[in-house]
């Protein structure tokens, strides 16, 4: 067998609720709002971070060139054109400045400057410069590789061995030399990162109250169309194809508003349940006039029916020779009168069950009933092989005996006819959980399988496949059907070729109904030696 994958329902929005989509759908837009909010703020700072840090360089490398505001000016940068044996005055701790001279055979060496260090002043002189001394360090030997080949031009961020990140800037002096200046890239990307993930944070938070927010909000929103819904669906569990059926349910006048979409809706709902309403009143009242006119029909039928019997019957009984060709006429009229008397009799029965006459209330017991069904079964059919399969106690349900008697009498009638001579007719009766169970199974040539779902309708007839020694008026299981219902039961068949079983479930009678019944147990075995004989 070949089985179907699935998708999971997540995966699947297709099948999620409106609410859930709704949800999502809003989750997602606030996610997109939240990062596109977010990346701009970061690019933003990125971009004003780097520019700031970028003009502290360049700075920076005017300090080292003896460019800063004293120059010319009699301040303390006039001390010495370019500060290559120490840092210039407020170059901060970790900078670097380092000075490079171009060889005649192209090699690079180092001209002064280096990884600025800090080194506190300790003096009692109170004339002293109280700010640090800074010094230049030792720079290693592949940061200081990494710094000579970067090109005088434009700012570049590079991660030197050994050290840390730094933004770099190289300017050509105008004396030949090469001056690099480099600041650290760790406060301006740290600040970046905390932003990030305040950010990313800040978003986060806010989609899960917005989430919840708008769960609340959605669910008290689609109230309206779950009431719809709910209406929808107790009218969908609502018995309409037959008998009064009574419509009463209807969308509340507060979700009818047609200004609103679920109030058209349910407004729409409503105007159709009036039309069903309507349509259901008018076919029960046809189902009801017909049924009357079938009963009234039937009831009249029945005393011509009897008078033609009669007279057909006297004719036969009468003392003047009556010649063959006038008494084979009243035979067949003799004949078809009772045929038509057994339709009007199944007629009238069906219309007193359709109008819901009361039935007989007592204990029946089925194992006895079902023995005396097939003992006049094998009197009427004695070319079949009648077998029984019975419990070994009784079973006893509450109903009509005389009509659960007809109802055992129509299937057995029904294997009968439709079997050839010789077709093994197996009945059984069980007790099945809170059911008695009878099954009527032939091993006969079958139901077609496109007449089995209409078995149980009125007039249904089959086909010739099914060969029958004797007419069927088509209404003997629709009998069985209407009986067995009225007794609040069920009634299914199953039929493949060889093999057809009719199963009535009716409901078992309480244990304290059944002592009176089994305070004499008939002698049941002794009736099914005679059924088998």
């Amino acid at each position: 067998m070949t089985t179907i994958d699935r998708p999971a329902r997540w995966r699947s929005p297709a099948s999620w609720s409106l609410r859930t989509r709704l949800i999502a759908i809003m989750v997602v837009l606030l996610t997109a709002l939240g990062l596109v909010v977010g990346g701009t703020a970061e690019i933003y700072l990125h971009k004003t971070l780097y520019e700031r840090l970028d003009d502290q360089v360049q700075e920076a490398s005017d300090r080292a060139l003896g460019m800063g505001p004293g120059h010319g000016g009699g301040g303390p940068y006039d001390r010495q054109r370019y500060w290559q044996d120490r840092p210039a005055p407020g170059a901060g701790a970790g900078s670097i400045a380092v000075f490079f001279l171009a060889n005649t055979d192209g090699s690079v060496t180092q001209n002064g400057g280096g990884l600025v260090v800090y080194q506190s002043t300790t003096t009692t002189d109170e004339s002293a410069d109280p700010r640090p001394n800074n010094v230049y360090g030792t720079l290693p030997a592949e940061a200081l590789t990494q710094l000579a080949g970067v090109q005088p031009g434009g700012f570049h961020s590079v991660s030197l061995e050994g050290l840390t990140d730094y933004r770099v800037y190289a300017v050509t002096t105008p004396d030949g030399m090469t001056l690099v200046t480099a600041l650290k890239l760790d406060a301006t990307r740290s600040t970046l990162l905390k932003v990030a993930g305040m950010t990313s944070g800040a978003v986060l938070i806010t989609l899960i109250i917005a989430g919840w927010a708008g769960a609340v909000i959605i669910r008290r929103t689609l109230k309206p169309l779950n009431r719809v819904a709910a209406t929808a669906t107790r009218v969908s569990e609502l018995k309409l194809d037959r008998g009064e059926v009574e419509l009463a349910q209807r969308v509340p006048e507060s979700d009818t508003d047609p200004r609103t979409e679920v109030g058209a809706v349910g407004a729409a709902l409503n105007r159709m349940l009036d039309h069903v309403g309507s349509a259901l009143e008018a076919r029960h009242a046809s189902e009801t006039q017909v049924r009357q006119f079938v009963a009234d029909a039937s009831h009249e039928l029945r005393t011509p029916l009897a008078a033609i019997r009669g007279y057909a019957e006297l004719s036969r009984r009468s003392r003047q020779p009556v010649p063959d060709e006038v008494s084979h006429v009243l035979r067949r009229v003799e004949s078809e009168a009772l045929r038509m008397t057994a339709l009007v009799e199944d007629l009238l029965l069906l219309a007193r069950l359709d109008a819901g006459r009361p039935l007989a209330h007592e204990p029946v017991d089925l194992t006895m009933l079902v023995v005396d069904a097939v003992s006049d079964a094998h009197a009427a059919g004695p070319g079949h092989d009648w077998q029984l399969d019975l419990p070994d106690e009784p079973v006893s349900v509450l109903g009509d005996g005389q009509r659960l008697h007809q109802v055992l009498a129509n299937l057995l009638a029904n294997a009968r006819t439709h079997t050839p001579e010789g077709t093994t007719v197996v009945v059984g009766v069980a007790a099945e959980a809170d059911a008695a169970v009878l099954r009527v199974t032939d091993f006969g040539p079958g139901i077609p399988a496109e007449l089995q779902p209409h078995i149980f309708e009125r007039f249904a007839r089959g086909d010739s496949s099914r060969s029958r020694a004797a007419g069927s008026t088509g209404l003997g299981l629709s009998i069985v059907h209407a009986v067995v219902s009225a007794h609040q039961g069920t009634v299914g068949v199953r039929s493949v070729p060889g093999r057809t079983e009719f199963t009535v479930r009716l409901p078992l009678v309480e244990s304290s109904q059944t002592a009176s019944l089994q305070a004499e147990p008939e002698p049941i075995h002794q009736h099914v030696a005679q059924v088998v004989q």
